[in-house]
This record gives C-alpha cells, sequence and structure tokens, in this order.
C-alpha cells in the first residue's frame, strides 16, 4: 500500500520533489541517510509513482547476507548447487522481474559481491548458483546506506565502478533532528496509525511533552519517534500524554544542552528542566547527588524532578 512522506519542511518537500521526478526514469538511485530516517519508505514512493509500480517491490537486506546464502538469495540456485538445494529457487533479483530491487545497506556487502552485483547492473543478466547460462532479467535498482561510500571508496572497502553504477542519481534522507519542524506532525501521523492498530482512541499529546520530543537528538530518527509514540499510548492509561510518559531516556537526554543555535534563549521553565535533567545525568539518576550539584535542597529537587517527569 502506498504510503506518502510525511512532512512539511524544506528539506522533505525537496527530496518529494526530488523522488517524484526520478521515479519517471529507469537509472538507478542510491538513497543515504542515517540508520531510522526512512531510506526504505523513499525507495518505494520512487517505485509506486514509477512505470513499474504494478510489478514486484522486492527489498534485499544485505546485512542478513553473507557468502554463498547471499548469491543464492540474490540470485537463485539450481537443484543440487549444493547440499540442501533440493529444488530450483528464483532469487530476488528474478522475483523482482519487470519491478524494482531496494539493496538495503549495500555498504555492508563485500568486495566479492560488490563485484557480482556490478556485473548484474551493467550486463542486466544473472548466472543462478550451480548454472552456466546467463538469463536476463528486467530490473530497476535502487539502493541504500548509512555509510558514507566515498569513504570507504578511499580505504578500498567499496569499488568505485559500482558506486558510479549505483549513483546516477543520489537522495540525501535528512535526519530528524534537522527537520524539527516536522515532529509534530509525525507524532499526530503515528498517533493516528498506532491507535486504530491497537484499537484506541487517539490521544493529544500535552504542550511539555511536545516541547521535549522537539528539543530530543532523537538518534533513532524516525523510527524511534514511533516507538516513542507507541510506548505513550500504552502507558497513559485514558490521559493525554505527558512528560512522564515518554521513555526514559528522552527524559534524561545530555544531547539538548549542546543544540542551542547562536543568541538562542530558552525561558526559564525550559532552562531549569535542562539543569535539572543533565544533574540527573552526570549522577546517574542519583536525586540526592544531583540537588547537592545545583546547590538546592533534596526536597525542592524532587518537586521539581517530579514536575518535569524525570
Amino acid at each position: 500500500m502506498y504510503q506518502e512522506m510525511v512532512g512539511a519542511s524544506g528539506s522533505v518537500q525537496e527530496l518529494k520533489r526530488l523522488s517524484k521526478i526520478v521515479a519517471a526514469y529507469d537509472c538507478s538511485v542510491l538513497i543515504q541517510g542515517e540508520t531510522g530516517t526512512g531510506k526504505e519508505l523513499v525507495a518505494r514512493n520512487i517505485h509506486e509513482k514509477s512505470p513499474r509500480a504494478s510489478k514486484p517491490f522486492v527489498v534485499v537486506d544485505c546485512t542478513l547476507l553473507r557468502d554463498t546464502l547471499l548469491e543464492s538469495q540474490l540470485y537463485g540456485h539450481v537443484r543440487g548447487a549444493f547440499t540442501g538445494a533440493e529444488q530450483e529457487t528464483l532469487g530476488f533479483i528474478r522475483a523482482a522481474d519487470g519491478g524494482t530491487l531496494f539493496i538495503d545497506e549495500v555498504g555492508e556487502l563485500d568486495l566479492v559481491a560488490q563485484t557480482k552485483l556490478l556485473r548484474c547492473i551493467q550486463e542486466r543478466t544473472i548466472v543462478p548458483l550451480g548454472a552456466v547460462k546467463p538469463i536476463t532479467v528486467n530490473v530497476r535498482f535502487l539502493a541504500a546506506t548509512h555509510r558514507n561510500l566515498e569513504q570507504m571508496v578511499s580505504q578500498g572497502r567499496f569499488r568505485s565502478d559500482l558506486l558510479f553504477r549505483l549513483e546516477v542519481i543520489n537522495l540525501r534522507v535528512p535526519p530528524l533532528r534537522n527537520r524539527r519542524e516536522d515532529i509534530p506532525l509525525l507524532v499526530s501521523y503515528f498517533m493516528k496509525k498506532i491507535a486504530a492498530f491497537y484499537h484506541q482512541p487517539e490521544r493529544e499529546f500535552t504542550a511539555p511533552a511536545l516541547t521535549i520530543m522537539q528539543e530530543y537528538h532523537w538518534p533513532g530518527n524516525i523510527r524511534e519517534l514511533a516507538n516513542a509514540v507507541e510506548h505513550a499510548l500504552i502507558v497513559t492509561g485514558d490521559r493525554p500524554p505527558d512528560i512522564e510518559h515518554l521513555p526514559w531516556r528522552m527524559r534524561l537526554d545530555p544531547h539538548f544542552t549542546n543544540e542551542l543555535e547562536p543568541n538562542t534563549f530558552l525561558s526559564l521553565d525550559q532552562a531549569q528542566r535542562r539543569h535539572v535533567s543533565l544533574a540527573l545525568q552526570q549522577t546517574a539518576g542519583h536525586k540526592g547527588k544531583a540537588a547537592q550539584l545545583l546547590q538546592v535542597e533534596r526536597r525542592r529537587f524532587l518537586r521539581l524532578a517530579r514536575r518535569y517527569g524525570l
């Protein structure tokens, strides 16, 4: 089922625009971005808007493929090709014939596997394991990685010719921390989906909780955001999700103290919460030591910690 990219930020709008353009062409596309940013969603959008939309979209996770298993699963094998090969298999590439093959985390392939993939992309043929006759395939190749392939090329860990073949078009998916204005839209989107899945009413996050979500650095990107919304819906009961209903790592996040733009000011309440959070982080959650660090009475510190859901 088609799923649109959610976001109104300039970077997402540009990504949507470029995805729509490249969908009309049959070129290879390399999609780069951190883990959890939605690279597969970008690839699916390209496929769904392309002339191949009615044909298969097949995903290959290179982190799960190694050695003989890789060759067999990508290119298929004939009966008797190796011990246990009791029947012929198509492999991912032939399964995607007429459609799109999405090679996720292509940077995990070793050099031998890269060479075989390069030949396949160049010649549009495959040779199943145990066979000798090439088979022609009609597949569009999309690839994604969180790695710096240019750096891997300079280190001799990735073939430059394969990079050039994959990177006819390069799309970069921004991390969530660089598109914070999209967070309320994404929270609303995931709340709607997750509430429907659990047959629960949708709940609106409190303003303080949304503030924390927009300040958090999101190392797991959109995937982590979806998990945070699900976590909040499950633990709230019938109440609106508040700060204390967010995952603990979001409430003890040291990164936000270094993320302010120059000449940006916080409200006194925001600054106080950040000091309390950082003190707890520095003292491994020990409230007495954190109170001493901030030079306030323990009782007052406990009130502040409760107030901010820490």
